[in-house]
């Protein structure tokens, strides 16, 4: 009989190969889709969609966050982690990418007023990386099958006293034809495997994060990028 792969194992196998990925075939398309360069139009709707999710993630978190510390899960090339130094957070960075996280620490301006950054290159759960007011993890998650991705929320809200924003990719008819069209442009345009979630599903499966609650939820369509943002919220 074949053993079955535990969750754990699951999620470890999954983020390897996510590193490999955006560390190697994708670290110069995910450099360009962050910065000014130009790109496709296929890329440049991509572009627009994760600019105004981020604006919506940094937009639920207090204004001012000065002597709060945020984990940003999954920080990419850092314009989320910047975003919110700014406001006075003590943030931790952390990717799974190193190449992406070296292009982050590049990119980061030398003065960001009452904040700073800790760039880290690793695995955006392990709890080395101490505790926190709040944990953001903008398109992080959306290749992970659903029960991964709630037993990553899971271990991360063991170590956060205030709220996690995450996104996750909504099961819709529409998304499921847009993926499937994708396959046919070339390498270059495409993203790696993303897995639609139902929200129903999701939301069940959310109940048992004893001492949360859903808060806020958005979701954002622009071309190519579909992602809904979801809010949980410590509860006493």
């Amino acid at each position: 009989m074949m053993a079955t792969r535990s969750p754990e194992t699951d999620y470890t196998v999954r983020r390897e190969a996510l590193a490999t990925y955006f560390d190697s075939t994708a670290k110069q398309a995910w450099i360009d889709l962050t910065s000014d360069a130009k790109v496709s139009g296929i890329r440049a709707t991509v572009r627009a969609g994760r600019k105004q999710m981020r604006a919506t993630l940094v937009g639920w978190l207090p204004t001012d966050l000065r002597r709060t510390r945020i984990l940003d899960a999954g920080c990419g090339t850092g314009a989320l982690a910047i975003d919110v130094a700014c406001r006075g957070a003590d943030v931790t960075a952390v990717d799974v990418a190193g190449g992406l996280v070296e292009v982050a620490r590049q990119r980061a301006p030398g003065f960001i007023g009452h904040g700073k950054v800790r760039w880290r290159a690793g695995d955006m759960l392990d709890p080395d990386h101490g505790t926190f007011g709040h944990v953001v993890a903008m398109d992080s998650l959306i290749h992970y099958n659903p029960a991964d991705l709630v037993d990553a929320l899971e271990k991360l809200s063991a170590r956060t006293t205030g709220s996690i924003l995450f996104t996750f990719a909504p099961h819709t008819r529409l998304l499921g034809a847009m993926h499937s069209v994708g396959k046919v442009f070339p390498k270059s345009d495409r993203s790696p495997a993303i897995v639609p979630v139902a929200e129903d599903e999701l939301f069940a499966r959310l109940e048992r994060l004893s001492g949360w609650q859903i808060g806020r939820t958005q979701r954002i369509s622009s071309g190519f990028y579909t992602s809904q943002a979801l809010e949980l919220v410590r509860v006493e």
